[in-house]
């Protein structure tokens, strides 16, 4: 590694940044697997790398969902000039934690003439759909569960797959507020990813591939945001929206609205079924603001000027990683703003802005996109 960096600074031609090379953990993730094809057969090497990596994507998902749980207190707080958590630990630090454990011993109520078994497989199914689209995102240069090179329509198909576990937990329940809940929360999130798609495919004409470590390399000299003139701001602002709806976040909760439907489609739920739910909405949160800053706002790559040597030799100072993260949690305190300004709308009015507003504006947007490529008039 020592020798790859000395090699770039003396280099006349420098091809490649030096803290490509330094926050690069291709190298790391190519060792552990060396390793373990050193010492083991392929299979139980397969098996291994598989279990390190759940593992490993366990402790993220909930490290990032009481965070996120303790971000919104917070954020609400601030929004309504309240102080928010702040008995449990220094600041409130430990009252997301304190709430998981009452969730965790809480009973588990059987519910007369639900439907059991689909009752008790909503929910895995709501949260091994967040599991399996995170793992294709990249967190930094060779970071990532799995690069596939249909990146984005993998994640577009098995985030999607949520609504199932909704519609299920809806119908099971037995109950008219939790099948209003699910049958709103259906048509809404089908409507919606319409838009989300079409705000994402606007971006993969400009980058030319699919593939999301293809998408962030090509945004080294700028973010699409900035490179893709107004048809990928549009696409960005359109993406928020419809993301924000499709994650069943205010003011587009309709599925749980609480002054209507006591708890949507989750009213029935209790114990830790109820926190795989409630866990899967911020998971599904940060998974948006992940597909958000990773297409549009250059994933983990600094922020570049041209130009501007000494300045983006600074931001290359930054990790990857904090770049990421940084990005991420900007879209997310976004879409926690956008919640706690608006007042919830009706579902006539949800359905309105996506079917006779977004959806035409994105689809006049992707073609003005593809002229721009095909004319060659964009950064």
């Amino acid at each position: 590694m020592l020798a790859e960096i000395v090699a770039l600074n003396t280099s006349p031609a420098l091809s490649v940044p030096w803290w490509k090379v330094v926050y690069d953990f291709s190298p790391l993730t190519e060792w552990i697997d060396t390793s373990l094809h050193n010492t083991m057969s392929p299979f139980w090497t397969t098996i291994t790398e598989l279990l390190i990596i759940g593992v490993l994507t366990l402790l993220f998902y909930a490290l990032v969902g009481l965070f996120l749980v303790y971000a919104e207190r917070k954020v609400c707080a601030f929004m309504q000039n309240r102080l928010g958590p702040n008995r449990v630990g220094p600041f409130g630090i430990f009252q997301t934690i304190a709430d998981l454990f009452k969730l965790l011993f809480k009973e588990l109520i059987p519910i007369k003439n639900a439907d059991g078994f689909l009752f008790n497989l909503a929910p895995y199914i709501v949260i091994i759909a967040s599991f399996m689209a995170i793992a294709a995102i990249p967190f930094a240069n060779g970071l990532h569960a799995i690069d596939l090179n249909i990146g984005v329509l993998y994640v577009i198909a098995v985030s999607a797959m949520g609504v199932i576990g909704v519609l299920l937990a809806g119908w099971s329940s037995n109950n008219k507020y939790s099948l209003i809940g699910a049958m709103r929360s259906g048509a809404q999130i089908v409507s919606y990813e319409l838009s989300v798609g079409l705000s994402i495919i606007t971006i993969v004409i400009l980058a030319g591939s699919m593939q999301l470590s293809v998408i962030v390399e090509a945004q080294r000299d700028g973010w699409f945001i900035f490179k893709g003139h107004i048809p990928a701001f549009i696409a960005f602002i359109v993406f928020l929206i419809s993301s924000t709806a499709e994650t069943n976040r205010g003011p587009f909760d309709l599925a749980e609205a609480e002054s209507e439907l006591t708890a949507g489609y989750h009213t029935e739920y209790s114990g830790i079924k109820f926190a795989f739910f409630f866990l899967a909405e911020y998971i599904n949160m940060f998974i948006v603001a992940s597909i958000a800053a990773t297409v549009f706002l250059g994933g983990w790559m600094p922020f570049h000027v041209s130009h501007w040597g000494g300045f983006n030799h600074v931001m290359d100072y930054i990790p990857p990683f904090i770049w990421y993260i940084g990005k991420t949690f900007f879209v997310i305190f976004m879409m926690m703003w956008f919640k706690w300004t608006f007042p919830r709308l009706r579902i006539d009015q949800l359905l309105t802005l996506e079917w006779k507003y977004l959806l035409p504006i994105n689809l006049v947007n992707v073609l003005i996109m593809a002229f721009l490529v095909l004319m060659g008039w964009h950064f």
